[in-house]
């Protein structure tokens, strides 16, 4: 199996935008998308929550892939795995 070629990272709004409370994402360069989405670049949610003010943080990263991304993101609980929803017990799942 290869290893890891990025970090899947999951994002939590301090407010929802509209229905969303979380982004989830995946980079090679962690650094440069953080950035890129503070500047309201890249990911549409993340620019218009940019946009709405909205502040935000990200919570949880995991060594991954695009396909541990994709698995993630079909589960539709990213509030199961925010720490900053779920507490302690978001650090169990997805491990």
């Amino acid at each position: 199996m290869a290893s890891p070629t990025g970090t899947v990272y999951l994002i939590h709004f301090n407010r929802a935008y509209k229905h969303a409370r979380h982004y989830l994402g995946f980079s090679e360069h962690l650094d440069k998308r953080i950035t890129d989405h503070l500047c309201g670049m890249g990911a549409r949610l993340m620019e218009v929550v940019t946009e709405a003010k909205i502040e935000w943080k990200v919570v949880r990263t995991w060594p991954g892939d695009r396909s541990l991304e994709r698995r993630l993101k079909n589960r539709k609980e990213a509030p199961a795995l925010c720490p900053v929803c779920n507490g302690n017990k978001a650090l169990n799942l997805a491990k």
